[in-house]
């Protein structure tokens, strides 16, 4: 099983106090707690009101958290710059720091982008074997795997072909699998077919087409699909019994709350419940389990068409990314790819011009959080919390202990919560993350400290909560998250 996050290994964390790390790699299922000295780093009692709160985590379980489960999804233009290198320092300090994952490339642009065998590489338009060396080289340093799209809409079989082999003796053990085009739902609005004669029969046609001439030139090699966007009944459930799991490895499936060029599209509408996601995974689940093979959402955000500017790249985002992260977990996805790249105001966890990284954005911060909380079995909880909007979330370490989130996105009352955690607590730490406001579009901070340029990440040590008996006691501010790793 891959480790829940590479920030254990990391020399940046040299910077902590020795307390401080073992608390961490605790939090990472790492180190077991109870071989930990224990010392006094009680939790402040935030100022104003505090409003009776409980939490209590039951044996059933609820979903699983797998390896890889928090991805990153970047268009497939990235490969024009010098994003993706193994001299991409900062970059790759960015990735480690979330752990192993899986990187998705793809987007709008995988239709764009044609095989050139003999290109000079970083030229717009053209895949070349310079550029897949350089993914390669940068998967090597971060340890990550990559899903890897080619181009559906406007090539041949034989050039995706010959795409996806030399990907394969490239990207070796870092290639996941491999996935044709991008939305193939769209593809006649966007004009690459008649819209009166797309649909899902001609889709199913032309996928099969590319499929066949690419495995045969690698049979080994691993296919996903279909990559669709919405239209889960029409398309990618039909889709999937189609082709069924002799075609397919994994089924995979794009999705956003809505249009980020909406009015409605507010910090507050992406922090409430999102009933869509949560029927959007039932059937999902339903489907995949019908032809024996887990599903992934590939591609995956807060709003679409770039998000929504002073919403998707606020404090807004970073709430709104765990619950998001823990439902499809709930739901039965074996993972996210968050869709990201550029310096745009929208959405994207890191940002960066031209490949060069300019921060970690909000989303970065919540996304770390969940990767904090580790891998394993996921416990139901109930929350109690006078009608308030807060979310908790146990997972089972590998030590026997047990992570809890919980999020508070009320925008006024602390909480003072009460967690019946189900079993014996010896002890029990806590790490927050805040943000100025909802509307923040910097200042998150990870129990005081912000991730640097180069991915390193230092927090404070963590605070010490009052256990007895099974049960803990501790604060949650307004707008805040905290992981409770408890021994």
């Amino acid at each position: 099983m891959d480790s829940p996050t590479l920030i254990t290994r990391r020399t940046v964390i040299g910077g902590l106090g020795a307390a401080a790390t073992h608390a961490l790699l605790s939090g990472c299922g790492g180190v077991n707690s109870r071989s930990i000295g224990y010392y006094a780093n009680p939790q402040p009692v935030p100022s104003g009101p505090l409003v009776p709160a409980s939490i209590s985590v039951s044996n059933r379980i609820a979903g699983v958290i797998g390896p890889r489960f928090a991805g990153l999804s970047y268009d497939k233009l990235s490969m024009s710059l010098p994003r993706f290198t193994p001299q991409n320092a900062d970059l790759i300090g960015m990735f480690r720091t979330l752990g192993r994952s899986l990187l998705r490339i793809g987007g709008n642009s995988v239709d764009l982008m044609h095989w050139a065998p003999n290109g000079a590489g970083l030229t717009s338009g053209e895949i070349a074997p310079s550029d897949i060396d350089a993914l390669a080289g940068f998967l090597e340093a971060t340890e990550w795997t990559v899903l890897y799209s080619v181009n559906l809409a406007a090539s041949t079989p034989a050039a995706a072909a010959a795409e996806a082999a030399y990907a394969a003796q490239s990207l070796g053990s870092h290639l996941y699998g491999i996935e044709f085009g991008n939305e193939p739902n769209q593809y006649g609005a966007a004009h690459y077919f008649p819209e009166s004669t797309w649909n899902l029969q001609a889709f199913e046609r032309l996928w099969e087409q590319f499929r066949s001439a690419t495995v045969q030139a690698t049979p080994n090699i691993v296919v996903t699909g279909p990559a669709v966007v919405g239209d889960i009944s029409s398309w990618t459930i039909p889709f999937s019994q189609y082709v069924g799991r002799q075609q397919i490895a994994l089924l995979t499936e794009h999705y956003y709350r809505a249009n980020g060029q909406s009015p409605s599209s507010t910090a507050a509408e992406l922090i409430s419940p999102d009933p869509v996601l949560i029927a959007d995974l039932e059937a999902l689940k339903a489907g995949a389990a019908s032809i024996g093979v887990p599903f992934r959402l590939t591609e995956a955000n807060s709003f679409y068409d770039g998000g929504a500017i002073g919403v998707s790249n606020s404090y807004a985002s970073s709430l709104w990314v765990i619950d998001f992260l823990f439902n499809v977990a709930q739901g039965g996805g074996n993972g996210v790819n968050l869709t990201g790249g550029g310096d745009t105001d929208g959405y994207t966890p890191i940002a960066d011009n031209d490949g060069t990284v300019v921060e970690a954005r909000p989303e970065y911060y919540g996304t770390l959080l969940f990767s904090l909380a580790g891998q394993g079995a996921m416990f139901e909880t109930t929350v109690s919390a006078s009608g308030l909007d807060v979310s908790a979330y146990a997972v089972e370490r590998t030590d026997g202990g047990l992570n809890l989130v919980a999020v508070n996105k009320d925008t006024t009352q602390n909480l003072k919560l009460t967690i019946d955690c189900g079993q014996a607590v010896p002890s029990a730490e806590l790490i927050v993350m805040t943000g100025p406001s909802l509307e923040a579009t910097s200042g998150v901070a990870i129990q005081g400290a912000m991730v640097a340029q180069n991915g390193s990440f230092a927090p404070g040590a963590p605070y010490t909560v009052t256990a007895a008996d099974g049960t803990i006691s501790c604060y949650l501010a307004p707008l805040s998250a905290a992981l409770i790793q408890i021994a």
